[in-house]
């Protein structure tokens, strides 16, 4: 029996072919990368993005209506080729997951060939182009004609194609900025991490409030000489209220009171004060070595020191809980003069003429006393064919099952 060996690129191409082309436009992407010093592939922005994402779709469309029966059309949309970019794309991903992303020393290999910003670079958007060439002459192909029997595949194809074009062409378009504001006062200015020059926005954001919510505090042993919390030896209470009891080792802590807010009156007795100018104290029964005596503890606040309880060189302290939600109250007004009024809080963004506001953060070392809040704002103008696509793959794999389920019933 003779067994006659394929030549290299004899028809039908398989998969060494896919796979040594596949290096060839990897090689060539690192080529020109070197050519241009490491300067990466041109940003484009809208319009000009969209006009060429659109130009080489319609293209590849074209390509794999009129040239269907070509037998390197048909390699070129075929799974081999499809796979080996895979691979290829997520060699590159691994690639940029680690390595440092970002500056490099000039001249250096790593710049010249962009493996500092392997996603912004020739090799990774040439895979990423041929791959969507390849979808998309697949997609092309059971575009025309058109039969229900295909709706499945083409509706999780094209959405798989829409989103990931999308994202990629888009990510120029994307802007994301962090305004920090201080209480009765407005800014339009952004500032981001690539850039140290603020940006200035289309609209201007005042603050008229914030304010923090905490968890309650908690009793902690703290040892002043070493300068340490003795967490082997104390227990965290969960939840200081009134009532709450606490044991340690020969220690017996009882909270008589607890008064969220409140501050020192001129007996010296704490009284109710606002959240904003007043701070936890708990009035607490200690049962130590035979002896019983009361005393106020408070976690203190930027203004004024903590209370603490002295038990013979260790003292019982309350520090306060963990942030349970924080928000900002801030009118948005923009360059027409339109005012909107609304209240940002954690996973409880804003939408505002295409942005996303954020509440981010604020001034942790003042906590609940903070004047600053800071606000991210988001634009990605690309984003709503993002999730048409998604949708898309969502719709496709809803029909697949139910064809299955459809055809289990029949069997």
């Amino acid at each position: 029996m003779v067994v006659v060996r394929r030549r290299w690129f004899q028809a039908p191409w398989e998969f060494r072919e896919a796979f040594l082309v596949t290096a060839m436009v990897i090689i060539a992407g690192f080529f020109i990368e070197y050519l241009g010093a490491g300067g990466g592939i041109p940003l484009l922005h809208l319009p000009v993005n969209a006009i060429a994402l659109v130009i080489f779709a319609l293209t590849v469309l074209g390509a794999g209506l009129a040239f269907r029966n070509n037998s390197v059309v048909q390699w070129l949309g075929g799974i081999p080729f499809g796979l080996a970019l895979i691979f290829a794309i997520a060699l590159l991903s691994l690639i940029g997951g680690i390595v440092p992303q970002g500056e490099a020393v000039s001249g250096s290999l790593a710049a010249l060939l962009g493996i500092n910003r392997i996603f912004s670079s020739w090799p990774f958007l040439l895979a990423v182009l041929f791959f969507l060439a390849n979808l998309g002459l697949g997609l092309s192909w059971k575009l025309w004609p058109f039969s229900m029997k295909n709706l499945q595949f083409i509706l999780f194809h094209a959405g798989f194609w829409l989103s990931l074009s999308c994202g990629i062409f888009g990510s120029t378009d994307l802007q994301r900025f962090v305004v920090p504001i201080e209480t009765g006062k407005a800014n339009n200015l952004g500032y981001s991490m690539n850039s140290e020059t603020p940006t200035e926005l289309p609209f201007s954001i005042f603050l008229q409030n914030f304010s923090l919510e905490e968890y309650p505090p908690q009793l902690l042993l703290y040892d002043p000489q070493n300068d340490k919390l003795l967490v082997e030896r104390s227990q965290a209470i969960i939840q200081v209220s009134k009532g709450v009891t606490a044991s340690w080792k020969g220690v017996d802590v009882q909270v008589l009171d607890y008064l969220p807010s409140a501050l020192r009156g001129s007996d010296g007795e704490p009284q109710s004060a606002a959240p904003k100018a007043g701070m936890p104290y708990a009035k607490v029964r200690i049962r130590s070595g035979g002896t019983s005596f009361d005393a106020w503890v408070s976690t203190g606040s930027p203004m004024l020191k903590p209370d603490a309880a002295d038990l013979g060189g260790i003292l019982l302290i309350m520090v306060p809980g963990s942030p349970k939600s924080f928000n900002s109250a801030v009118t948005i007004q923009g360059v027409n003069g339109d005012e909107r009024t609304a209240t940002l809080g954690v996973n409880q963004p804003l939408s505002y003429n295409g942005w996303k506001l954020y509440q981010m953060g604020y001034d942790e070392k003042m906590g609940k006393w903070s004047q600053l809040s800071l606000i991210e704002v988001i634009r990605d103008p690309w984003l709503p064919a993002v999730y048409l696509g998604l949708f898309m793959i969502m719709a496709g794999n809803i029909l697949f099952f139910w064809n299955g389920i459809k055809h289990s019933e029949v069997a």
